[in-house]
């Protein structure tokens, strides 16, 4: 089912074509555990900052209405 997870901003993913719901949107990599996630970024966040990403139903939420994404950047952490 779907999560909030925490993880750590590897990286940013550039993509000149895409869908159309994805037009405006940018990525990033995001390691969770030993799992790598491509993640919409929807609060600006920059790479070795710890993150929080919703998954799944969440992250459309999240990402907009229309976007197909599984994965989203929500939050930056501040501290654990």
């Amino acid at each position: 089912g779907a999560a909030v997870l925490l993880g750590t901003v590897e990286g940013n993913i550039w993509s000149t074509k895409k869908s159309p719901g994805l037009f405006g949107k940018s990525f990033l990599t995001v390691r969770v555990g030993g799992e790598l996630l491509i993640c919409a970024d929807c609060v600006g966040a920059g790479e070795g900052e710890r993150v929080l990403v919703a998954t799944g139903g969440a992250a459309r939420v999240a990402a907009g209405k229309d976007v197909p994404v599984d994965a989203a950047v929500v939050g930056i952490v501040d501290q654990t």
